[in-house]
């Protein structure tokens, strides 16, 4: 690879790979463009820059500030609004103007320059019906699925690329299910190797979460700076459950890929953390006590939120398979990373504790 394009690139994960490729891939020229409108964006700037990675400020929305970028060889998207509540409550316009659009105008970049694509998508482009009405298992501390489902790829180990597609999935989802369509028809057209991950919840160092997005850090920072918090939904028990995925781990998926692009270009590939690395509220809450040593003041809202789902679970056994690729960080040690980051960054604290 010797030029590679990052969308996005100022956010969480973008910034976290294009350090990493810079580090792991040598000769290679990683460029990185971004409009900064996720807050904490702008703090990245500096540490990209401080690495040699280009940054330019740009929108995918626009095909005009991609082209400022010149020649690639590789393009990796990770520019997105990621918030499930975005299309309700926010600027559905931006949503799909970025999740759709954007992706669409960063595959015909790739057509352009010949170009190879990693695209990261999400595991809510999986229709909300059948996990909401999916059989639990209630336990002390979280929901579990049950191996005794009536739905075809849903089972004890989570949700596999098997999943019916059929049924609505959010907004959000749907501009990322139509980007995943869009590409696949760029993959066969135009014979390019685009490689189509759909990531569970992705947490570390350096993303500045909120309560619909990046619940791993919002939910750290309120104990550190004992803000109260709120079970919501589900009965209010907190026992709704996510996988979680180490940026670290996400970053060797992504190397492993760049390595074999067209090995992995077809069909689509969960990366989550998987059934061991899962946590409900009620037990993230317990680690951050155990990390933070507080306790905060947490109550029950009974309403289920729109889009909400009681368990969300990758079933990654397809990926492990093919190329032998595992998350291997637990989310206590995603919980520690992000505390060890946070401690001592003054910035950060300030734009989380807004």
């Amino acid at each position: 690879m010797k030029r590679i394009l990052i969308t996005g690139g100022a956010g969480f994960v973008g910034s976290n790979i294009a350090i990493e490729l810079k580090t792991h891939l040598s000769g290679t020229d990683v460029v990185v463009l971004d409009n900064l409108y996720r807050k904490g964006s702008s703090l990245n700037v500096p540490r990209l820059e401080k690495q040699g990675i280009k940054f330019i400020k740009g929108d995918v929305r626009n095909p005009q500030d991609i082209a400022t970028v010149g020649k690639i060889d590789f393009l990796i998207e990770c520019s997105a609004e990621p918030s499930v509540l975005a299309g309700k409550d926010g600027d559905t316009d931006y949503l799909v103007q970025t999740n759709l659009y954007g992706a669409i105008n960063c595959a015909e970049y790739c057509r352009k320059n010949n170009a190879g694509m990693i695209f990261l998508s999400t595991s809510r482009v999986y229709p909300i019906d059948p996990l909401v009405n999916c059989k639990l298992d209630e336990k002390t501390t979280r929901f579990e699925l049950s191996d005794k489902q009536k739905v075809a790829g849903l089972s004890s180990k989570g949700v596999s690329e098997e999943f019916p597609m059929d049924g609505a999935r959010s907004i959000y989802g749907a501009t990322k299910y139509a980007a995943e369509v869009m590409l696949e028809e760029y993959r066969q057209a135009f014979s390019l190797p685009i490689v189509i991950n759909r990531c569970g919840v992705i947490a570390g160092p350096w993303q500045f979460g909120k309560v619909d997005q990046g619940i791993a850090v919002y939910w750290l920072a309120s104990h550190m700076f004992e803000r109260p918090l709120k079970y919501i939904g589900f009965g209010g028990t907190g026992k709704q459950v996510r996988d979680m995925i180490h940026i670290d781990d996400l970053v060797k998926l992504v190397l492993m890929q760049l390595n074999d692009p067209a090995k992995f270009a077809k069909g689509v590939w969960n990366a989550g953390g998987g059934r061991d690395i899962s946590v409900s509220l009620v037990e993230l809450t317990e680690i951050c006590h155990r990390i933070t040593g507080k306790e905060v003041q947490i109550g029950s809202d009974l309403e289920t939120r729109y889009a909400d789902i009681p368990v969300y679970i990758s079933d990654t056994r397809k990926l492990t398979s093919f190329c032998g690729w595992k998350p291997g960080k637990s989310v206590e040690k995603i919980i520690y990373d992000i505390h060890e980051w946070l401690k001592d960054n003054q910035e950060a604290q300030k734009l989380l504790k807004t």
